[in-house]
């Protein structure tokens, strides 16, 4: 199957494929979404899902209505979709949350006392901050992926007597490159520490397996994950989860409340208090079962446009490549990037107003690594993902070589902090004028 205008699996098409943008000379265009890793569009399967569900939605584990069993069913389903997803074994349980950043705030909330922490200082916020206040051993990442196996053996090493965590992130948000998981998370089994994978940029593109990574935990969102609706999951070991103070204080996580106290569940209602995201975790678990259905597809379709990709931004002049490492290794489809003589805020917006481009700029919430990397500014990431296209890669490569060429043909300012076009003609859709 040809990968010029289609996305590779026809069953995993997002919703918004064929969405058109306004342009600031009057046209408009198919708008070409390379912002993949900061949020991805739903799955047309999972809209089609949730149409299906919603006349059944109602509460759930106490409701004596039909609706209120039938959603039941579909939360607790949803947990051995989610395990199958990651390939868990027989004792793992599943939590569900609001996102990665939540479910590793829930793990490092679970923690036993006096567990010393191991993890880059390279890290995604949501890996990098939740766990101030225990014994914290942030390492600087090496320039190559053999040294950062190194560097987490040595760190473990020097760690006190106790419980031990390493803390990793399975693709760099920033860069898109992969870590030496399997590899690390060896190391930490020899010095008897537990590892937790922040999977949320990893779980859109790979297939994920904790039995072969053989870690102990990871965690992802549904909004990387085609699935927008509020919902991600922290997967693994339960026993330092079933001896966690509740997460949340609520109905749900209680099995009886008395004027003497409460007896708190032990499973993973234990941290889910409250009425859940019934509608959230169901569009999660079919995007994971969409998404599994063909890895190699999914693979393949990102590595032909990360090709194209990487090849057209090597022409453009003065645009340089973020990376972590200096050997070369797989990687997702991200790339971080700065264009000498061009502010990267700048160069969004016009990517955006004049051609209907979607990118990031910023630190990415990896401030650390971005500026690390571009020596104290800010960086431009593209990521592609399910409904990118060769003629959205092409379309981008031509825009930076026209706006290095021959500048921008509007006007910009920075009315409200961050540049935008000056004026800006561009009607809002219909539903928010």
């Amino acid at each position: 199957m040809t990968l010029a205008l289609e996305p590779v699996v026809p069953t995993t098409v997002p919703a918004t494929l064929n969405t058109r943008v306004p342009l600031v000379t009057g046209e408009s265009v198919e708008y070409a979404n390379l912002d993949h890793a900061a949020s991805a569009p739903c799955l047309a399967a999972v809209r089609s899902a949730l149409d299906e569900f919603l006349p059944w939605y109602a509460s759930v584990h106490r409701g004596a209505g039909f609706a209120s069993q039938v959603s039941t069913k579909v939360y607790e389903r949803t947990r051995e979709r989610v395990l199958r997803f990651v390939d868990a074994r027989r004792t793992d349980t599943v939590i569900f949350t609001r996102n990665t950043t939540d479910s590793l705030n829930l793990l490092a909330r679970s923690l036993p006392r006096h567990t010393s922490v191991v993890l880059f200082d390279t890290e995604h916020h949501a890996a990098l901050l939740p766990w101030r206040g225990t014994d914290v051993h942030r390492i600087p990442t090496p320039r190559t992926r053999l040294a950062a196996v190194s560097a987490v053996d040595s760190a473990l090493a020097a760690c006190p007597e106790g419980p031990r965590l390493v803390v990793l992130t399975g693709a760099s948000n920033v860069t898109g490159e992969l870590l030496p998981v399997r590899e690390i998370a060896a190391v930490a089994r020899r010095h008897g520490a537990r590892i937790a994978l922040d999977g949320a940029q990893l779980a859109p593109h790979r297939a994920i397996s904790l039995r072969e990574l053989d870690v102990d935990y990871v965690a992802f969102s549904g909004h990387k994950l085609y699935a927008p609706f509020g919902a991600g999951a922290l997967i693994g070991r339960s026993d330092w989860l079933r001896a966690a103070t509740p997460y949340l204080a609520g109905g749900g996580a209680t099995k009886n409340v008395s004027e003497d106290g409460v007896v708190w569940h032990s499973g993973p209602e234990r941290h889910e208090a409250g009425s859940p995201n019934t509608v959230g975790v169901y569009a999660l678990g079919v995007a994971c079962e969409q998404l599994s259905a063909d890895w190699d597809a999914v693979t393949a379709h990102e590595e032909e446009l990360l090709t194209r990709l990487r090849r057209g931004l090597a022409a453009v002049p003065g645009l340089s490549e973020l990376r972590l490492f200096d050997d070369d290794g797989d990687r997702v489809g991200t790339v971080s990037l700065v264009v000498e003589g061009y502010e990267p805020g700048w160069l969004a917006a016009v990517l955006s107003a004049e051609y209907g481009i979607g990118v990031r700029d910023g630190a990415f919430c990896a401030h650390i690594c971005t500026r690390r990397l571009t020596g104290g500014q800010q960086a431009l990431r593209v990521s592609l993902g399910l409904g990118t296209t060769a003629e959205h890669v092409d379309r981008l490569v031509l825009a930076l070589r026209q706006i290095t060429a021959r500048g921008a043909r509007w006007t910009y300012g920075k009315p409200d902090g961050r540049w935008a076009p000056t004026p800006d003609p561009r009607e809002v859709p219909p539903f928010l004028a």
